[in-house]
């Protein structure tokens, strides 16, 4: 991806060179990209005047930050043990084998990014999978690609 230095800058400048900005600076260019580029680092070490090391150790310190380009809508599919019993691995394998998704991985249209969790807090509805922000319990592997084709 092509990193605009224009935008890139206006993005720096808002934010200040204030070091304590860093982190708020990288949520905001991970909202522009959905990802943070490498490209969009280097800039950030330079504007910024610190080690590309400490940008790069906080963006794989926090888990919300991305280093590969990330789909337009995130699946989590529960694999926590009230929804492995009731078939969420049936779920996992379905969006593998009709969508190509696997765990941490993005579709090639880069329209969904797949995450396995252990717990989405939602036990009576396992097995769980959610879309974004939306929750659809009691999911199988029969209602996936229905679920799915309502997110183009």
């Amino acid at each position: 991806m092509k990193i605009n230095r224009k935008k890139l800058g206006r993005l720096i400048s808002r934010r200040g060179k204030e070091k304590g900005e860093l982190i708020p600076l990288l949520q905001d260019i991970q909202a522009e990209y959905n990802y943070l580029p490498q490209e969009a680092l280097l800039i950030v070490s330079e504007q910024l005047d610190v080690p590309f090391s400490q940008i790069y150790h906080i963006a794989t310190f926090f888990k919300a930050f991305h280093l590969k380009p990330q789909g337009r809508h995130l699946i989590k599919v529960c694999l926590g043990t009230a929804c492995h019993v009731r078939g969420a691995v049936m779920i996992t394998d379905k969006l593998k084998r009709d969508w190509g998704l696997e765990s941490g991985e993005t579709s090639t249209d880069e329209r969904f990014t797949l995450e396995t969790v252990n717990c989405l807090g939602a036990c009576a509805l396992g097995p769980v999978l959610v879309i974004d922000r939306e929750y659809f319990g009691q999911m199988t592997s029969a209602k996936v690609n229905s679920v799915l084709k309502q997110y183009s």
